[in-house]
């Protein structure tokens, strides 16, 4: 009922602003005031950090493209990410979260006005994405397969080692193509359903977050003031995710959520897209307790990209949170997450991702420790834990 009365509201808005113009450009000047890519005075990256950037296996964590008002196939100018950006920052696989609902208000209250409903409405996606979070997801990820339809081969799916195996050896030698893994931002988009987890393992959804930015079914969010931890349909969705070989991520889960999921991991766990308190002291980051943790359990801590992540915009302040993620997780527990079209200002997109590379350069990291951090360790996570075919 809750969310018929949102989506009513979400119609009158679309009425209200005039219909036709209203999906015309509405979702575009939206995409752009959100994701935006502020001008920075960040110098030249240099010719050995282009070069070692040219050889990476480059994989991020985390992205919310798919939410977004864009054909990705083309290059366009707003927001982070399409596919000739990809490719044209070398980056080899990006992972795909579909987003499925976002407060506009107090980020704690599940039952504000939801800001999603609105885009999807201008988007024209399916009706029964209006009233239904899980249909959201399954839409996001019909899209992806859609564009790897249409891609002619320069976007593929990874849903399997398999695919994964075939994918690498295809870019030995065809450098102009990427790869997608699907992700869910916050398991709300369950309904409450157990039954679900399979539904989304089913349509391809290989890493799951259990919140977002409110408490939910399943467990609690970093977000809320409460520290809910995982409930008793949690701790069966967790054990039911590992089953399925799809990742448990963290991101954005409340502290008492993290403990519970350590401990009854079996199988590596993840924080997608984030940062640590040391270098950014907000609850949204990560204790050094924690990272130690999560490495424990074969993980790995995506840095995120934003300023909210890293505390500032400029590619030192991603630089330093991994310094000090590396420090206490250890080399081959870091990787990144850029929270690209996450709703969040970035100081390059996706076409110039070479400029963390150089960061981490001047930070004194080598040529091999590099390579991990930007995809290497990303990369050896997804062959250890993604179902064989």
């Amino acid at each position: 009922m809750k969310l018929r009365r949102r989506l009513g509201l979400a119609v009158l808005f679309v009425l209200f602003a005039g219909g036709a113009s209203f999906v015309t450009w509405v979702p575009r000047v939206v995409d752009s005031h959100y994701n935006g890519v502020v001008e920075s005075a960040t110098p030249s990256v240099s010719l050995h950090a282009r070069e070692l950037h040219r050889s990476l296996l480059v994989a991020d964590m985390h992205c919310d493209a798919l939410l977004w008002d864009r054909d990705l196939l083309d290059g366009v100018s707003r927001g982070h990410v399409d596919v000739p950006r990809l490719v044209a920052g070398n980056v080899a696989i990006e992972t795909f979260s579909a987003v499925t609902k976002a407060p506009s208000g107090p980020a704690f209250d599940p039952n504000g006005l939801d800001r999603v409903t609105p885009l999807i409405v201008a988007g024209r996606w399916p009706m029964r994405t209006w009233t239904s979070l899980a249909a959201r997801a399954l839409y996001q990820a019909r899209q992806l397969h859609d564009l790897a339809a249409r891609s002619g081969g320069r976007l593929t799916v990874i849903e399997s080692a398999s695919d994964l195996e075939r994918y690498l050896s295809r870019r030995r030698t065809e450098r102009e193509i990427t790869a997608g893994v699907l992700a869910i931002e916050g398991l709300h988009a369950l309904e409450g359903r157990f039954e679900n987890v399979d539904a989304f393992a089913d349509a391809g959804f290989r890493m799951m977050g259990l919140a977002h930015f409110f408490d939910n079914e399943v467990g609690g969010s970093t977000h809320s003031a409460a520290n809910v931890g995982l409930t008793d349909l949690g701790r069966r969705v967790v054990k039911r995710m590992e089953e399925r070989r799809a990742i448990v991520d963290v991101a954005h889960a409340s502290p008492r959520t993290i403990d519970d999921v350590l401990a009854i991991a079996t199988r590596p766990v993840v924080a997608s897209h984030t940062g640590v308190r040391a270098t950014c002291d907000t609850e949204r980051n990560l204790s050094d307790d924690q990272l130690r943790r999560i490495a424990a359990t074969g993980g790995l801590v995506g840095i995120g990209f934003f300023e909210g992540a890293v505390g500032g915009l400029d590619p030192s302040a991603i630089a330093r949170a991994v310094r000090h993620a590396v420090d206490v997780a250890g080399i081959d527990h870091v990787a990144i997450g850029s929270d690209f079209d996450g709703s969040v200002r970035m100081a390059f997109d996706a076409a110039h991702v070479d400029r963390v590379t150089d960061a981490l350069v001047t930070a004194g990291f080598d040529d091999a420790a590099i390579a991990k951090i930007m995809g290497g360790n990303y990369v050896a996570l997804l062959e250890r834990v993604l179902p064989q075919r």
